[in-house]
């Protein structure tokens, strides 16, 4: 059986302030209702000035943690696009973009909590040590009390590990796995999971066992401590509702990892 001896908990997280100019994108009102952390985008794979201060202040109303969502200057590829950076350069725009946000954060009476990269920056920082170890170098340097999010088993968490700071091992509820425990790229049609009942079951599973299964059908060991739910799916609301609520009906609190909670 899988019943928990103790009352289980995991933080919910999504990628959040992604609209930019007139363009909207996701229904970050409705998710903030479910989750207990927001990645909010600093300006450049998305969002912009007056976009990330709305998001901030949505954030402090319904008491969720703010995180940095630091990614690559692509505007038009959404940062999902590898580009080759040094890692003086991955310091730098890591720095730069959570100074950003925390001005504003600050400006709006709140404080910043986390750090999670964004897209191709994020997938690059998990198998690179050279370029995870300047992101978490950025983190470090600007404030050693932010929790550093990455994939789980990445270089990214060992390379925070290893500066000192907090981590928290990420899970993608909608997303397939490799045998060796990265996401299947976006570029395959598998990548994603489209039923809710199969990406429902991925999570409770990964939460209360530890482990999800593979492309391949192997098993993978996860550590799941946050979960991201990606809020520019067309259902991503719905898909929150229904999430939170069977993770509670499992015993499953959700807490957020950086301080701060929200709900059970």
């Amino acid at each position: 059986m899988n019943q928990p001896t103790k009352r289980m908990t995991v933080d919910l997280n999504s990628d959040l302030g992604e609209s930019y100019g007139a363009y909207v994108i996701g229904r970050d009102e409705d998710l903030l209702k479910r989750v207990s952390s927001a990645n909010i985008a600093c300006g450049f794979h998305a969002g912009d000035p007056s976009v990330m201060r709305r998001t901030v202040r949505l954030c402090l109303e319904h008491g969720v943690a703010i995180g940095a969502h630091p990614g690559l200057p692509d505007l038009q590829g959404f940062g999902r696009r590898e580009m080759r950076i040094t890692p003086d350069e991955a310091y730098g725009m890591t720095l730069y973009q959570i100074g950003a946000l925390d001005a504003i954060v600050r400006a709006e009476g709140g404080q910043l909590r986390h750090v999670k990269p964004h897209g191709a920056l994020y997938n690059m920082a998990a198998r690179d040590r050279r370029l995870a170890d300047a992101i978490a170098e950025a983190v470090a340097r600007f404030d050693t009390g932010l929790v550093l999010f990455g994939l789980s088993g990445s270089e990214l968490l060992r390379a925070g590990q290893a500066r000192g700071l907090a981590t928290a091992s990420e899970v993608f509820a909608d997303r397939r796995y490799l045998a060796d425990g990265t996401l299947v790229p976006r570029s395959q049609p598998e990548a994603v999971l489209h039923e809710e009942a199969e990406a429902v079951a991925q999570v409770l599973r990964m939460v209360r066992e530890g482990t999800a299964v593979a492309s391949d059908g192997s098993a993978v060991t996860i550590q799941a401590d946050t979960v991201c739910l990606h809020g520019d799916s067309p259902h991503a609301a719905a898909f929150a509702v229904r999430l939170r609520s069977e993770l509670e009906s499992a015993g499953i609190g959700v807490h957020c990892v950086a301080g701060l909670s929200q709900g059970s």
